[in-house]
């Protein structure tokens, strides 16, 4: 009789905790039902509202895609009590970004806070606005320019090791540039090589792939929101291991730097050179090292979030670029043997490696490039806080302390914008058809106030990766007929590889 009362005593508690969740789900309903009731979509369930549907990241675009055809290009879905707006409609899209005000990250970029700390990417407000300030003259053209010769090198290198794989008629591409991307971003960021290319088993390499895995599934499970129950899941003692790893790796090379930058009686960024005299190449971190914040120079942890941003942002997004968009190349022959015709005209038969005035010379290369940013994204979602109740369209408001989540690949698939949007043509951005009329339907680096800083750093390295691999191999697609499955992670990827058939073009022109 003892068991059975311990049992029904349990089973008590248990629906008292469960009808207390019900209600208090549904009270907090309630205080966003005011306008939330104007926003279609589909009914949540009490407590985990409509977190089922996005369970599986490999189907999210897919969900989002038929919310906007069920209910509308502005539609609502509940992940535990959170609301989310999905937004892919221009006018409101329009509203969001060209705000000066609406600039407040979503609460959903939380996740990445133990990595990147409150860096440029995730702070907001005053903090914000000091950090985008203050970073802004680092990608001044002449300091991009001094990146050059590193992309060049990662290129090379990229290059070599594609041409010592045995089999290229099946080729997954992806791994291989997101290899060459981290190593053009560690040393960009930090000064560092990290030859990642030659050393694909590397922990910080691992813990960087981790992380990037870790946030996205943390976003769209209710159970993984709770940082109380989250430390004990699989993912937060990952999280932890790779956290080690990366913080350790930043905080050594930022140490060790200091004490050079302090031995060094030419330390200035202006006075760098080398023992020739010629200048040398300046970090982003050699920069931040020499920041002042209201006279006083940035703390080591300052520092470290915004070199660990910089390598968020500058190596996966990047990746995604280049081999989307050299998937697209090979399955275009017409594209292919126009980016070739213009790498001929500026380079002949030089095998030289490309200066900064090269790459600006790539206009058709840049068109092929913004359409393949324009199917694949690579940053294919991104979500705002409501810091007020905001106006998105003449009949929609949108509460204050709900997220908006901005989904440039669906605007950027709009047929209203982009005639025949599946289609692979570049020539959209020709500049006599780029009227610039809808400005807000390209969004591949966001827009407004808070859009990517190094969104010219991003191009110029997209130039000369894909510039490189096509000035070496022919392209083509693989037998049978190979289709991305698109997963929407924190980046754009593909579930089932990128694959393309690479070709020496030494070897085609010497059969």
């Amino acid at each position: 009789m003892a068991i059975f009362a311990i049992i029904f005593t349990a089973l008590s508690y248990a629906s008292a905790i469960g009808l207390f969740l019900i209600i208090g789900w549904y009270v907090y309903v309630q205080k966003f039902a005011k306008y939330l009731g104007n926003i279609p979509g589909p009914t949540p369930l009490p407590v985990i509202g409509n977190a089922l549907m996005f369970t599986d990241s490999n189907a999210t675009l897919k969900v989002c895609d038929k919310l906007f055809k069920e209910h509308g290009k502005i539609t609502k879905v509940w992940i535990g009590i959170e609301p989310i707006i999905l937004v892919s409609d221009y006018k409101a899209i329009e509203t969001i970004l060209s705000s000066a005000k609406l600039i407040e990250k979503s609460q959903l970029y939380k996740f990445l806070h133990s990595w990147l700390g409150s860096g440029l990417l995730t702070s907001a407000g005053p903090k914000w606005k000091k950090r985008r300030r203050m970073l802004t003259p680092s990608y001044h053209f002449q300091i991009l320019e001094q990146f050059v010769p590193t992309f060049n090198k990662v290129s090379n290198n990229l290059v070599q090791e594609l041409k010592n794989i045995n089999n290229k008629n099946c080729l997954d591409i992806y791994p291989y540039v997101t290899l060459a991307t981290l190593d053009v971003i560690c040393e960009t960021a930090m000064g560092v090589p990290i030859n990642a290319l030659q050393n694909k088993t590397s922990n910080y390499v691992h813990s960087v792939k981790e992380m990037g895995r870790i946030t996205m599934e943390r976003v769209f499970s209710p159970l993984q929101q709770i940082d109380l129950l989250y430390g004990f899941t699989e993912n937060g003692k990952t999280e932890q291991e790779c956290l080690k790893i990366l913080h350790g790796h930043t905080l050594s090379v930022i140490k060790t730097r200091k004490e050079e930058l302090g031995r060094d009686p030419n330390s200035s960024v202006d006075n760098m050179v080398d023992e020739f005299g010629k200048k040398k190449k300046i970090a982003f971190l050699d920069m931040l090292l020499q920041t002042t914040d209201n006279g006083q120079p940035l703390s080591d942890d300052d520092i470290r979030e915004e070199v660990d941003t910089f390598m968020f942002e500058g190596h996966d997004t990047t990746a995604s670029g280049v081999s989307f968009t050299l998937y697209e190349i090979a399955n275009n022959p017409d594209v292919q043997k126009k980016i070739l015709e213009e790498q001929n005209d500026i380079f002949g038969n030089d095998d030289r490696d490309a200066t900064y005035q090269d790459l600006a010379n790539m206009r058709y290369l840049e068109m092929v490039i913004k359409e393949g940013l324009r199917l694949y994204p690579s940053v294919p979602l991104y979500a705002r806080t409501a810091f007020e109740d905001i106006q998105l369209t003449d009949d929609i408001w949108c509460p204050k302390g709900s997220t908006i989540a901005i989904l440039a690949y669906h605007i950027h698939r709009d047929p209203r914008f982009f005639s025949d949007p599946e289609k692979f043509n570049p020539d959209r951005f020709a500049a006599e058809n780029n009227t610039g009329k809808n400005p807000y339907s390209f969004v591949p680096f966001s827009a407004g106030p808070r859009n990517c800083i190094g969104q010219k750093f991003a191009f110029m390295e997209l130039k000369s990766m894909i510039s490189k691999i096509v000035r070496n191999f022919e392209l083509s697609p693989v037998v049978p007929a190979h289709k991305p499955e698109l997963v929407a992670e924190a980046i754009l990827k593909s579930n089932n590889g990128i694959m393309i058939k690479l070709q020496e073009r030494y070897e085609r022109t010497h059969l």
